[in-house]
């Protein structure tokens, strides 16, 4: 008696003499094809992002911890405002690869969960970048570390300052 064979058989026998042309028709295709994409939190990162790395990750810092070569030597990313109300009148100017990702980090360290990402801007070098609204915002505010005393108007002011210089 012959063996029955499945529609998900038939597709790839079909495949292979060359009858099938689009991924649909090729399971094995489709799951070589993904094992070649980024995913972080479900969503899909491009090729093009400076720490892709094929995989699924919680976070960019786990992707950042697999990829640590990668996070070292790239440049891009953003340079962002956070606030929180426990400290009314002050910002935090920082940089990271990705400034959403590294809200959740802050958020963490919260039980009210009351950071709030108020401004971000992708730049060609973070670090360079987050160093010159520094120095910028300490001439003119008050600081401690990396937070500033001024308005989140008056941050954004200085990052896109920066971010027009260096281009």
């Amino acid at each position: 008696m012959p063996q029955e064979i499945t529609h998900t058989e038939e597709k790839v026998m079909n495949y292979k003499r060359g009858k099938g042309k689009y991924y649909k028709d090729n399971p094995e295709a489709v799951w070589r094809r993904d094992q070649t994409k980024m995913f972080v939190n479900g969503k899909y990162i491009p090729k093009s992002h400076p720490l892709h790395k094929p995989g699924r990750y919680k976070g960019f810092e786990e992707a950042a911890f697999s990829a640590l070569q990668n996070y070292k030597s790239s440049k891009q990313g953003e340079v962002y405002v956070i606030t929180n109300p426990a400290f009314e009148g002050w910002v935090k100017v920082g940089m990271a690869v990705d400034a959403a990702d590294r809200l959740k980090n802050y958020q963490t360290s919260s039980p009210f969960r009351d950071y709030e990402l108020q401004y971000f801007c992708k730049v060609t070098d973070r670090r360079a970048s987050e160093s010159q609204a520094h120095q910028i915002l300490a001439s003119k505010f008050n600081q401690q570390g990396e937070w500033f005393q001024c308005s989140i108007e008056e941050a954004r002011q200085v990052i896109n300052q920066v971010k027009l210089e260096s281009e």
